[in-house]
């Protein structure tokens, strides 16, 4: 038989069976979608992970947590026992710090007008430009001056610029932070969503000490972030930072550190762990129900054997030899499940199109999900094809025919 009359003949018998069609495509769309989505996803969230660790956590960055605080959009409380004092010591007590910048804040209601916006409010020094490398898109950032006589100016993100000015111009109007009224002197640079799925463009940045003295009424800071010239020496300094924090805390022998400390070493493990999430488990977990599609479609080709017995006997009778009813069933189940998942590409480019723009992702580049689900679909049609093929083949046309 020819390959265009198997084709053929092919499609007829999958359009006749509508039902086993439908039944073996759905395994196939449902494996090959959720295959799409998660590679989609992960490789967008990839990305912007990626991105975001250059940025903030840089080879000669150090990190200083205040305990219990948590980095990038998690819950930020005031802190407990560390101030700004304890990181300005760490800075002069060790050689080879270019810059350092405390860091605390708050979540509360920002007002201009009629509007209201929810934003995370965040205290920093004058260096926090150049330490958090994040600046001022349009207007200026704060300076010495501001920092030190507690100006009440603002830099806003652009999430809250959209939400509280709409068609107007920010720079140079009034917000009410609380109950306290801020000049909006500067837009921050876009960032997007945080690795906890929280948008950084919603973010003020005010002077630390206004936000000390005006809205927390508190004297200590949630985290801080130290600029070391020499990238090498970062992982040796850190016991001498833990040193000197410990001191100042008077923490005794046995007592455990109020603190915690980050260097790019332990951030680079914490991502190579979310990779293997994101490119090992997650796609092993679509992957499984690929899988359980295969057997159905496995167990629905040798029903359909049986109920096609005598045409297997027609056919071998009229001439068709015992490779072309291989053949042909095995493209059956081979079309089916390709066909199936493409449908699902389809479906899971939607999703995670849908998915990447609720969570700020970016772009979604979809070829390599696509070229793993089609060579997937066709791994599993084959397969699922294969065992189906082999007894159709050996049936013998006398005792096919009875």
């Amino acid at each position: 038989m020819n390959t265009m009359r198997l084709t053929w003949h092919s499609v007829r018998m999958m359009n006749r069976y509508k039902l086993r069609t439908s039944f073996m495509m759905l395994g196939s769309i449902i494996g090959v979608a959720a295959l799409t989505l998660v590679v989609s996803v992960g490789q967008a969230t990839e990305r912007k992970m990626l991105k975001m660790v250059a940025q903030v956590f840089g080879d000669s960055s150090v990190i200083i947590l205040d305990r219990g605080s948590q980095m990038m959009g998690g819950p930020r409380s005031p802190g407990v026992r560390l101030k700004v004092d304890d990181i300005e010591a760490v800075a002069k007590g060790l050689p080879g710090i270019d810059a350092w910048d405390p860091q605390q804040g708050i979540s509360t209601p920002v007002r201009h007008g009629e509007a209201t916006e929810t934003a995370q409010i965040l205290g920093e020094s004058e260096r926090s430009e150049r330490v958090w490398n994040r600046r001022a898109s349009r207007g200026e950032f704060f300076d010495q001056a501001a920092v030190t006589g507690s100006a009440r100016v603002a830099v806003i993100g652009q999430t809250v610029a959209n939400e509280l000015f709409q068609n107007e111009d920010p720079l140079g109007a009034d917000i009410q932070i609380g109950a306290v009224p801020f000049r909006v002197i500067g837009i921050l640079e876009p960032w997007g969503t945080d690795p906890h799925g929280m948008d950084r463009d919603n973010e003020i940045v005010v002077p630390i000490t206004t936000l000390m003295r005006r809205l927390t009424n508190v004297d200590t800071i949630s985290s801080a972030k130290l600029l070391v010239s020499d990238a090498g020496r970062t992982e040796e300094m850190t016991p001498e930072i833990s040193r000197i924090l410990r001191e100042r805390h008077r923490l005794s022998a046995g007592q455990p550190d109020d603190f915690s400390i980050l260097t790019a070493t332990e951030v680079r493990q914490m991502v190579g762990q979310v990779q293997r999430v994101l490119f090992l488990y997650l796609p092993l977990v679509a992957a499984v129900s690929l899988v359980a599609g295969g057997i159905v479609s496995t167990s629905l080709m040798l029903a359909s054997v049986n109920e096609r017995t005598a045409e297997i006997g027609l056919r071998r009778a009229v001439g068709a030899r015992a490779e072309d009813i291989r053949l042909q069933f095995l493209f059956e189940a081979a079309a089916t499940t390709v066909a199936g998942g493409i449908a699902g590409i389809a479906l899971g480019y939607a999703g995670a199109r849908l998915g990447a723009s609720r969570m700020h992702l970016g772009d979604i580049t979809p070829w390599t999900a696509a070229l793993i689900g089609l060579s997937a679909s066709t791994v599993v049609g084959v397969a699922a094809g294969l065992l189906p093929a082999l007894r159709a083949a050996r049936l013998h046309p006398t005792e096919a025919l009875r």
